[in-house]
């Protein structure tokens, strides 16, 4: 998705001055206490801080006040205001060139802890726009969607995985409003997919980390009413919500203990989660057992069930000894290349042939991940590029790819409780260009996995808004992996 705070319905009207109707420059909710900065300018003025405030569920906020709002939620599906303050305020038609520059601390991500109860440090997003705007009143209304396709194939009784996916594949239409809730799971429904669905909670909850009675009932109105069933439940864990220090080791238990009892109120068996803490884990045991949740930690890229990150985990796991711990199994950390939709991105960002040469060069090398986003981003600066041009991609570029080989999948087989399908593109002939599915099935179905696939379309990270239609994408995926499945069963 556009890695903006504005879009072209942004500019508004305000009988201060002006307003712009912000979109948060990720793919869920965060804590206003993320915000780290926001500059304007208009038409090649700078807007003083002072002059700025930001107004949220009918809340007015200083800037130098957001660092503080650690329990004030930023809704994916909310467009706070950033209102300026001029002598004369904007008309409707009128046209102004805005510039919105802002950081974001994105708190689970976390790049290293706190040290002697200060802030750890965490993955930062940087947004640096500027657009012609027309002053306008409403939001662009949401295209045309394609509603007509060849329905799938029905399940076969020999298919070793059930399919799904993950709302999280629709998250750049999510937030852009295209969807209600509803509305985003009658379509998976039109479109034949399923019956597994995935949610990521900090995405689709509007009271996250709670789970209302009013949340709950729709979401049980709909499964009534498609026939989907709940397949995971993906639990962040925002160590850094505070922005003077981490969470202590009670809140990061009370903070998941209340994910916990969401997923449950919503009929999840699995839960996703971040944290494999052994003290967390052994604490949330007794919980997950008497709530019958399994908890499955992802391996995602650039690790593999081998890293020794992972292994890390896989000897917690041994010494805890429950069979409620287990993986999901993520298919960027099992990726023969970069995708194609993440150098289209980095171009539009200004990269140019000789730097996207050197990009995949440096991923295709067995260095650690941050030696290797280290390496680049001194290749950019020794060109005179400015990282912060490619706001969150040079560090995404090398924790969303990893090149492990397929066949280690097999080494943790019996513990992979749940899969991430996960994807980027299906070209022309029907394959994924950077993923070798073929080979995945072949490794899960010789490995006896039998459980849920959850398509994840992560292209978002990367494409423009309306590039593509996930949804469609997953479908051609599903069609992808059927195929596979039923290869491997007769070669088996």
């Amino acid at each position: 998705m556009p890695n903006g705070l504005i879009d072209e319905s942004s500019l508004r009207p305000h009988p201060e001055g002006l307003a712009l109707a912000l979109t948060i420059p990720w793919y869920r909710s965060l804590w206003l206490s993320s915000v780290s900065s926001l500059q304007l300018t208009v038409d090649g003025q700078d807007i003083p801080a002072g002059d700025l405030s930001l107004e949220l569920g009918g809340v007015r906020y200083a800037l130098p006040d957001l660092p503080a709002q650690s329990e004030t939620l930023w809704y994916l599906q909310e467009h706070p205001l950033l209102i300026a303050k001029r002598v004369s305020p904007v008309s409707l038609g009128e046209q102004h060139t805005i510039q919105v520059m802002g950081e974001l601390r994105l708190p689970y991500m976390q790049i290293a802890p706190g040290q002697h109860g200060g802030p750890g440090m965490y993955v930062p997003n940087f947004v640096d726009q500027t657009l012609e705007l027309t002053v306008t009143d409403r939001a662009s209304a949401a295209p045309e969607l394609t509603r007509a396709v060849t329905p799938p194939p029905p399940k076969s009784e020999d298919d070793p995985f059930s399919l799904g996916l993950t709302l999280y594949s629709a998250s750049a239409e999510f937030r852009a409003g295209w969807y209600d809730f509803d509305g985003l799971l009658n379509r998976v429904a039109e479109l034949g997919i399923g019956p597994g669905i995935e949610i990521v909670a900090s995405q689709v909850l509007p009271t996250y980390p709670d789970v209302t009675d009013d949340f709950a009932r729709s979401w049980q109105e709909a499964f009534d009413k498609h026939g989907f069933t709940a397949s995971s439940f993906g639990a962040n864990l925002d160590m850094g919500r505070r922005r003077d220090r981490d969470m202590t080791p009670d809140e990061e238990y009370e903070f998941t203990e209340t994910l916990f009892h969401g997923a449950k109120k919503l009929g999840f068996p699995l839960v996703r989660i971040q944290s494999a803490k052994p003290e967390l884990l052994r604490r949330l045991l007794p919980l997950a057992e008497d709530l019958e949740l399994k908890l499955a930690y992802e391996i995602h890229a650039p690790l593999g069930p081998n890293s020794p990150e992972i292994m890390k985990v896989r000897d917690v796991y041994a010494d805890l000894d429950s069979p409620m711990l287990g993986f999901v199994a993520d298919f960027s950390s099992t990726m023969h290349s970069m995708s194609p939709t993440l150098l289209r991105a980095v171009r539009r960002a200004g990269l140019d042939d000789d730097a996207v040469q050197r990009l995949q060069a440096i991923w295709a090398t067995e260095a650690p991940m941050r030696a290797r986003q280290e390496d680049f981003i001194d290749y950019l600066r020794g060109r005179g590029f400015d990282p912060a041009r490619l706001g969150s991609f040079a560090h995404l570029a090398f924790n969303m790819h990893g090149h492990v080989s397929p066949k280690e999948w097999s080494d943790i087989m019996p513990q992979i409780m749940h899969v991430h399908a996960k994807f980027y593109d299906i070209d022309e002939q029907g394959n994924e260009p950077a993923i070798d599915y073929p080979e995945l099935v072949r490794v899960f179905v010789e490995g006896g996995y039998r459980g849920y696939w959850s398509s994840e379309w992560e292209g978002h990270a990367f494409a423009e808004l309306g590039e593509v239609d996930p949804l469609l994408l997953v479908r051609k995926q599903h069609d992808l992996i059927r195929k596979s499945m039923r290869t491997a069963l007769t070669s088996a």
